[in-house]
């Protein structure tokens, strides 16, 4: 079983993700936190991004484990706990450039794909019912209010010890809208069969009921 949740950044997607994968005993995969690893690596070799064979020579030596951790999701590279670190301002700046990248996207599908094969699963992320998984079980599409989704990442920008004012926060959250929306490749959009789920007004614990009774239905 597949459960595909899309979406912009912020609007709920990997919290919700989470607990729904909680509730219903099965593993949780965060790609936004994989295209953040892989971003964090290629900024550290400190590479042009268009050069696609060094680029392709640094994924190949990548290795990604994610796993949860009393409640917090680890991101590892190389054996490296960097789940801090690919939250920070840089990581941020650049993740939607590398996330273009048709040899990073290729890397990553090809990963979340033998990941869902092997389990069942919820995977969030931005083009998981239209490109990663289009024959998922579940498609759902999460969209909030930009001040909203702003307040939301500062709380999380906060646990890692990221200070910035809210203007700040959701005029980066609408470049990476911008990004995410008009890159050539695996563009950020809502799956034609995908519910759509409007998060501004809504808790953690009904986005979740929400997308627990849907499934219970189907």
């Amino acid at each position: 079983m597949i459960i595909a949740i899309d979406g912009p950044a912020a609007s709920g997607k990997s919290t919700t993700a989470k607990l729904v994968a909680k509730k219903l005993k099965v593993t949780y995969l965060d790609t936004g936190a994989m295209y953040r690893a892989v971003t964090l690596q290629l900024l550290r070799s400190k590479i042009d991004f268009v050069d696609i064979d060094k680029v392709s020579a640094i994924l190949d030596d990548l290795i990604i484990d994610m796993f949860d951790h009393k409640g917090v999701n680890i991101v590892k590279i190389n054996n490296e706990d960097v789940t801090g670190e690919i939250r920070s301002s840089n990581v941020t700046k650049y993740v939607s450039e590398v996330s273009a990248l048709l040899s990073v996207r290729e890397s990553m599908v090809v990963m979340q794909r033998e990941i869902g094969h092997k389990t069942d699963c919820v995977i969030e992320g931005r083009d998981i019912g239209t490109i990663v998984f289009p024959n998922a079980d579940y498609k759902f599409f999460m969209v909030a209010d930009i001040k909203m989704r702003a307040k939301r990442r500062l709380k999380e920008m906060k646990q890692f010890g990221i200070v910035k004012s809210v203007k700040e926060v959701i005029s980066e959250l609408e470049s990476r809208d911008q990004k995410d929306s008009s890159r050539d490749n695996s563009p950020l959009r809502k799956a034609k069969d995908a519910i759509e789920i409007d998060t501004s007004n809504l808790s953690i614990d009904e986005q979740v009921d929400k997308i627990i009774d849907h499934i219970k239905i189907k």
